[in-house]
């Protein structure tokens, strides 16, 4: 039997446009179609030959690979064969993205939800967000062809809400400055400054553009079709090859068993929701997992095309209002086609979609931040939606929940003080609860004042 402890290149990797079949050198810098115009998957011609290895030994593998002191098999690449098979290890950018741990939630968290469940907090990863997944795969096969084919002076660029010029550029900014620069354009105001300082902080050129996240899309997406920049937004299925790698650790962490799982995961951009409904097939289709899980999607009521799709059957744009989950801010995820093929093949029974409200996405962020966690707003997101959907039997309460938070509480640290201040603007419609809010307290350096006030008894 072949020894798999370490991936050794394989696979024969190309762009396959997900609506005429076209497909495309894997080294060629494109997002959509020449032919058609629609969005590009990476598909590997050689897929069925993982097959000839039964699931329970690619079990094995894994979970062998899990005990490996390799760097570069530590993080995402431990499943390499499903990623990005074409590239070798010394090729691969680890920044010690992935392998974020499955949190459970404390009883009281459970109780107020109505069911117990899990937090897989993405937050935990180098910036700060599920993004580095996506850059890792991305900016491994950047550092891969810029190898082979002697490439210089790359430009690469995306545009964002906060977290993928962040990850975007960190992992660029690990490059050498000789071959490649980084640039990132975000819409002007709508970007926490935690957010902000990253970019910046990783010395990438950050232009601030007027409107919100889907005008610097099309500005990033003009570009790249016109120029010759190397776009980093989850449009780059080798983005969405990183972030599958979400799917195959909560298989790992579960033990393989998902039959019963519920992964509830914030929409946004839709890459994130597509990279995972991906990753459970590639499993499905090798045999390490007998069933595919359940999904449910969560948006914003500002921001909720794919509920309207899901709920309606048809699809349609809609311009977006403020909100604090800013990822959350897509009125036309470029990824839809690919979660409505997803939905069609394989999900029909097993996709569901929710809206909630910037209050609840609010009081879900707090609420978990006060009983042991660290989420964002996003992560608000996933927790307001699994409780909206149990208490309106969207779902079943005996599963297993798996709730992705995609980002840390820090980077959102400032949409909590306006929740505190009641300083925010009309738009957000955020109602403030008292019981949610919270300040701090003046008091003099005096113990037996703040004994006192505390309540506290004195010992004998």
């Amino acid at each position: 039997m072949a020894d798999h402890s370490l991936p050794q290149e394989s696979g024969n990797l190309v762009y396959s446009c997900i609506a005429c079949s076209q497909r495309y050198d894997i080294y060629d810098f494109i997002y959509t179609c020449p032919n058609c115009g629609s969005l590009l998957k990476i598909e590997n011609a050689d897929f069925d030959k993982l097959k000839q290895i039964s699931g329970a030994r690619w079990r094995q593998i894994f979970d062998e690979r899990k005990k490996s002191t390799v760097l570069e098999i530590a993080g995402i690449f431990r499943f390499h064969e499903l990623i990005l098979p074409i590239i070798p290890l010394q090729d691969i950018i680890y920044l010690g993205e992935g392998q974020t741990a499955i949190v459970k939630a404390n009883q009281e968290l459970s109780d107020w939800i109505g069911v117990p469940f899990y937090v897989k907090n993405d937050g935990f990863n180098p910036s700060a967000s599920f993004k580095d997944r996506g850059m890792a795969s991305a900016i491994s096969f950047l550092n891969h062809v810029i190898r082979v084919k002697n490439l210089d002076n790359v430009l690469g660029i995306c545009a964002s809400t906060g977290d993928t010029s962040a990850a975007a550029a960190l992992y660029l900014g690990y490059l050498p400055k000789s071959k490649v620069r980084s640039v990132v354009l975000l819409p002007r105001g709508k970007v926490t400054p935690q957010q902000l300082s990253q970019p910046l902080g990783s010395g990438a050129t950050v232009i601030e553009l007027p409107g919100v996240f889907d005008d610097c899309m099309r500005i990033v997406e003009e570009l790249a079709r016109r120029y010759h920049v190397v776009l980093l937004n989850s449009k780059n299925p080798i983005r969405i090859a990183g972030q599958k790698s979400y799917a195959f650790e909560i298989a790992q962490q579960l033990d393989w068993a998902v039959d019963d799982l519920v992964v509830v995961i914030p929409i946004g951009n839709a890459g994130n929701v597509t990279a995972v409904m991906e990753g459970f097939v590639d499993l499905y289709e090798l045999g390490l997992i007998s069933n595919l899980p359940t999904i449910l999607g969560v948006q914003s009521h500002h921001a909720d095309p794919v509920v309207r799709w899901r709920n309606t059957g048809t699809y349609i744009p809609i311009k977006v209002k403020p909100s604090v989950a800013q990822a959350a801010m897509i009125g036309d995820p470029v990824s839809f086609p690919k979660v409505k093929q997803l939905f069609e093949n394989h999900f029909a029974d097993r996709f569901y979609a929710i809206s909630v409200t910037e209050s609840e996405i609010m009081e879900g962020m707090l609420m978990a931040n006060r009983h042991g966690h660290v989420v964002c707003t996003q992560g608000g997101e996933s927790i307001a939606g699994l409780k909206k959907a149990l208490d309106a039997k969207i779902l079943p309460n005996s599963k297993c929940y798996v709730l992705d938070s995609t980002s840390h509480q820090i980077k959102f640290s400032s949409f909590q003080q306006m929740y505190f201040e009641r300083s925010f603007s009309s738009e957000y419609g955020i109602d403030i609860k008292e019981d949610f809010s919270n300040k701090p307290i003046s008091m003099e350096a005096d113990a037996a004042s703040i004994a006192s006030y505390l309540g506290l008894q004195k010992k004998e």
